[in-house]
């Protein structure tokens, strides 16, 4: 199952950058339209946060164990960053609708980003204050590294610029969104993550460092401006700039990875 996670700091350091999360299930290659059935008293998509949580610890096999921990400690009162969990059997929907997202899924993803925003005080795809999340996998059974992420999910060139004037970092907003398009272009669009650490090398190289913490802004903007071109090059298409867009791509995505090469 997806699990989509807001941060407790929404503002963070690149190494504890901030995440929202989205839970996806473990359904087979081909889902029969009764094994992807809604159980009585179903949800589309389940909320938690520390003043509010749908779902508890017992419910591993509909919001898998990352989803339903998340709601456990979250009823713990535990200061969980919040997040909604999409259950497993919205995932064998998924295979069963033939990889097409099932139609009441796309208001609900909307109804509850609503939710987490007034849960964070943010805003999804704001100019203002935006808030940022991760989409992850979870399952039943734990299986570290198997299923897909992507961080930073809803930065585009509007959010970049908000982020930059909240943090007075335009480091940290540049090396934020240039992950997020790789982890993105490789992820969801399919395009080899070497092809992006190409650049970075190249960048190095022509800078005389060896780390990328070395990497200025003006580097890092760059980089940005050159992982686009890549991402055109190779879809055709621009990045999506528009973060309900790319949410959608990337719940897709994370349960695709069910049937990864992993």
């Amino acid at each position: 199952t997806p699990v989509v996670e807001a941060p407790l700091e929404p503002l963070m350091s690149s190494s504890k950058r901030p995440r929202t999360r989205v839970s996806i299930p473990p359904p087979e290659e081909r889902i029969s339209a009764e094994a992807a059935q809604m159980p009585p008293g179903g949800q589309l998509i389940y909320f938690f946060s520390p003043s509010e949580t749908e779902g508890d610890p017992s419910m591993k096999d509909i919001l898998g164990g990352k989803g339903s921990g998340l709601a456990g400690m979250a009823k713990a009162g535990l200061p969980v960053p919040p997040g909604f969990t999409i259950p497993t059997y919205m995932c064998n929907q998924f295979y069963a609708n033939r990889m097409r997202l099932p139609q009441p899924l796309k208001p609900a993803l909307k109804e509850y980003m609503h939710r987490l925003e007034k849960a964070m005080g943010r805003k999804f795809a704001g100019a203002d204050k935006p808030l940022l999340v991760s989409v992850r996998s979870g399952a039943k059974f734990s299986m570290p590294g198997m299923m897909d992420t992507i961080l930073n999910l809803g930065l585009n060139d509007k959010t970049l610029k908000a982020l930059i004037e909240e943090t007075d970092n335009p480091r940290f907003a540049y090396d934020s969104f240039r992950r997020f398009i790789a982890m993105f272009g490789n992820v969801v669009l399919g395009i080899d993550k070497d092809v992006f650490e190409a650049v970075i090398e190249e960048r190095k190289k022509a800078s005389r460092v060896k780390r990328d913490s070395s990497l200025t802004a003006e580097h890092l903007k760059e980089i940005v401006s050159a992982f686009k071109k890549i991402v055109q090059r190779h879809t055709r298409e621009p990045f999506p700039e528009d973060p309900w867009t790319q949410l959608q791509l990337a719940v897709e995505a994370v349960f695709k990875s069910w049937n990864n090469p992993r």
